[in-house]
């Protein structure tokens, strides 16, 4: 049985700040399977071309960035059983989950040519089954026939309040407004997009987490998962 669970693809796709990074990882640490956090890598896209001024009060400069992306490697490592993200070597795990980041990704993402490139490096990593990936295309255009797509999504205010209150225990100053305002308007670049935008895949099994705790929530997907296999 374990030879088959380790073929399967899982998809997870959904809204900001519903949790999806969170259960993703509980979840394949508990089949064994590889998880791969693109939003991070998305994430780190916006880092570098905040970093290299291709983001100022003018807006993204679209055309700086797309020439830039064969200068851009985005991997994860494993430290002290968290997994962390690297832009060109240099962990940035922590500077890529600020409200700054957060206010660009959504516009860096729409970018075709930033999808494209990250779209590959996604199914490179999971060719082979055994993988747990969330994002907002990974179940219409990374991993189309995945065995088992999710689709989550929860109320504004409900996402709005866990990033709010993670980002005050890390000691950023923002204030709920601030937050809300930004879940809001991630939610209709990625729904608006022209290039892969957010949408439930016709065979994706929603998840609402408004009010459901983690442990809830995993021990939903693990009977799913015990459904194929």
């Amino acid at each position: 049985m374990g030879n088959i669970k380790n073929k399967l693809t899982i998809a997870i796709d959904g809204h900001s700040s519903t949790g999806k990074s969170t259960v993703a990882k509980s979840l394949a640490k508990q089949l064994g399977y590889i998880y791969v956090d693109t939003g991070a890598m998305y994430r780190a896209v916006t880092l570098y071309a905040i970093q290299q001024n291709y983001i100022s009060e003018q807006g993204l400069d679209k055309e700086q960035l797309v020439s830039a992306l064969d200068l851009i490697d985005v991997s994860f490592s494993n430290i002290n059983g968290k997994m962390h993200t690297f832009l060109n070597d240099i962990d940035v795990e922590n500077e890529i989950r600020g409200l700054e980041v957060a206010k660009w990704v959504s516009p860096v993402a729409s970018i075709s040519k930033v999808r494209k490139k990250l779209v590959s490096l996604q199914q490179g990593m999971g060719k082979y089954g055994g993988v747990v990936m969330d994002g907002r295309d990974i179940g219409t255009v990374v991993f189309p026939n995945a065995e088992l797509k999710i689709f989550m999504t929860a109320d504004a205010a409900v996402r709005a309040k866990r990033r709010y209150d993670e980002l005050i225990a890390k000691g950023d100053t923002v204030t709920f407004e601030e937050v809300l305002t930004n879940v809001e308007e991630r939610d209709f670049i990625d729904e608006n997009r022209n290039d892969s935008p957010l949408k439930k895949a016709e065979d994706a099994i929603l998840l609402n987490n408004s009010n459901l705790t983690r442990e809830a929530q995993l021990t939903f997907l693990l009977k799913l998962v015990d459904g194929l296999i």
